[in-house]
């Protein structure tokens, strides 16, 4: 695999001419809800000082930023309604898979943006307006065009969006845990989300490309810190890159902090989008597998987010849908799908179509046979082979 320059990508949108003309004119585009939920929460894309277009993934500009959005299905936290509570692309990181492409602004200071009030307002109107048309919201969460957690009027916001009486979630790239105020604020929330990506420097450093001030040794030891003291819900989410993170060295590392963590649920997610920079690709089926049994050794709850939404807890009525679902989640050993066949009254036969059709694959490790979903590509065509390749 070769990286190539930091450069745009080709055909990409061409910078403006200076960072604040970008941020004012992204100010004036937003994600449609399902484009910006289902991408990386929280990462970003480019080195500071250069500035993108802001487009969508299929290349159209986007709508007026919206605060609220939704809500929208989430496997993780059922139907959230998004808070969006940082203007476009503004992040500490400039993540090299981020799907909502590269970052216009790279920030490490938190100050304020919108007014917490606004933000009250805004989701009250939409949760109300759920409300009325028969909708459930599960969730409040702050998922927004960058990292939250960079938003000095967090807390307060928090604060006044326990009024809805609907949990409250924070999907944070961790980029900040370090900083007292900043675990202060999360601690409100109901459920907290930690990127953990890597442990290594070395691989930390050419993965989420930081901003200059954001320490790694600051990051351990504020989520260490964070997570002796929260008292909600705490999940990690570990972004796999092929090549540069997924090795079993840098697998057993990231599982042994994780564990440290003892979080309710680790997440394994891989690029599932059209990434900020184009040679980024997903491990394969075989790896990932492999991710999750290093996982699964140290951590309770180990599952998977790789770009299916499927409820992999409950029955259609259907086999092989059911059996996508649950592998879309963790990998099934062989006498686990034989135990699922026997209590659906089905038999192999299904399993042999699903394999056959490219939607299942077959993966081994420590002497046995495991079933788990094939991969779509980033760029949504077809899915990938156990190598990581374009596959049938």
């Amino acid at each position: 695999m070769t990286e190539p320059s930091l450069g745009p990508r080709p055909g990409a949108p061409q910078p403006f001419p200076d960072a604040g003309a970008a941020i004012r004119r992204s100010q004036e585009y937003s994600f449609s809800p399902f484009w910006f939920y289902d991408r990386c929460e929280s990462s970003g894309g480019e080195p500071a000082g250069e500035a993108f277009q802001v487009r969508s993934n299929d290349g159209a500009e986007r709508e007026k930023a919206v605060i609220a959005f939704g809500p929208v299905p989430s496997r993780r936290l059922g139907r959230s309604l998004g808070i969006n509570n940082i203007p476009p692309k503004i992040c500490t990181y400039a993540c090299v898979y981020c799907q909502l492409g590269r970052t216009l602004k790279m920030q490490a200071e938190r100050k304020f943006f919108y007014p917490p009030e606004e933000i009250f307002q805004a989701v009250q109107e939409k949760a109300e307006k759920a409300k009325r048309g028969g909708e459930s919201i599960d969730y409040l969460t702050f998922v927004p065009d960058g990292e939250p957690t960079l938003d000095l009027n967090l807390g307060r916001a928090i604060d006044l969006l326990k009024k809805v009486d609907i949990p409250i979630a924070v999907i944070t790239n961790s980029s900040l845990i370090g900083q007292p105020d900043v675990r202060k604020d999360l601690m409100a929330a109901d459920w907290v989300s930690l990127k953990m990506d890597a442990i290594d420097e070395k691989v930390w450093r050419r993965i989420l490309r930081p901003h200059g001030k954001v320490k790694l040794a600051s990051l351990i030891e504020g989520a260490l810190e964070f997570s002796r003291a929260f008292q909600g819900q705490l999940a990690t989410e570990t972004m796999l890159v092929e090549g540069i993170n997924d090795s079993p060295p840098l697998l057993e590392e990231v599982a042994d902090f994780v564990a440290r963590l003892k979080p309710s649920v680790a997440y394994l997610a891989v690029p599932t989008r059209p990434p900020a920079e184009s040679w980024v690709r997903p491990p394969g089926e075989d790896v990932l597998n492999r991710a999750f049994q290093v996982f699964r050794k140290k951590i309770d709850r180990v599952e998977y987010l790789i770009g299916y939404e499927g409820n992999a807890f409950s029955s259609t009525g259907n086999v092989e849908e059911d059996l996508l679902s649950i592998t879309s989640v963790h990998p099934m050993r062989e006498k686990a799908v034989s135990e699922f066949l026997a209590r659906a009254g089905s038999d192999w036969s299904s399993v042999q179509r699903l394999i056959s059709q490219g939607q299942l694959v077959e993966a081994e490790y420590g002497g046995h046979k495991f079933f788990l979903r094939k991969l779509r590509k980033p760029d949504g065509g077809k899915s990938l082979s156990s190598a990581g390749r374009p596959g049938g």
